[in-house]
């Protein structure tokens, strides 16, 4: 983030991180916090942008499903349970996918876009979603305006090939979690 991002309208960065969101959200959380470690950003402002993009986000991924529902030319290209024994089981299930899902890199498309297809209880999906934003972004946005402090501190020039490898380090521990737990079944 260069000098022009210190002097842009609150709401052209609120946008701008709201629009990151839909594209890479955790590394959006990521540039986000280490903006507002730097005063580039208040923290209260990058917070609730965040927020609202990912929670956004998630519910854009259950219309995506919905919508999938209801689109004939897709259907014929899926391979899934019976619609009946798909929405029994993410209706009982949607708060539990929903929080795990938020936890586990790349777990969200998937199943967010399957709650919708099923139509999981949309009131509760978006509720759990929300919460589970709130709890997940927070300490993301905490940990990187720590790490992104040190690495500032400490790594000057280089922070953001350290901001880069702590990126990759959470997704691919996201996967390994991910990839233990479908061994473990």
């Amino acid at each position: 983030m260069d000098s022009s991002w210190v002097g842009a309208a609150w709401w052209a960065k609120a946008l701008g991180i709201v629009i990151g969101t839909f594209i890479l959200e955790d590394a959006t959380t990521i540039l986000a916090a280490m903006a507002a470690d730097q005063g580039k950003l208040s923290p209260a402002l990058a917070l609730v942008s965040l927020y609202v993009g990912v929670a956004a986000g998630d519910v854009l991924l259950y219309g995506m499903g919905a919508l999938g529902a209801r689109w004939v030319p897709l259907q014929r290209w899926l391979t899934l349970p019976k619609r009946d024994r798909g929405h029994a089981w993410f209706s009982k299930h949607v708060v539990r996918t929903v929080v795990i899902s938020r936890f586990i890199p790349g777990a969200r498309l998937p199943l967010y876009t399957a709650c919708g297809y099923f139509r999981a209880p949309l009131g509760r999906f978006a509720l759990s979603a929300i919460c589970a934003t709130l709890v997940w972004t927070s300490l993301l946005f905490g940990i990187s305006m720590h790490v992104g402090g040190w690495m500032s501190a400490h790594l000057s020039s280089w922070r953001w090939l350290g901001m880069l490898g702590f990126v990759f380090t959470l997704f691919f521990v996201g996967r390994l979690v991910a990839r233990l737990q479908t061994f473990s079944d």
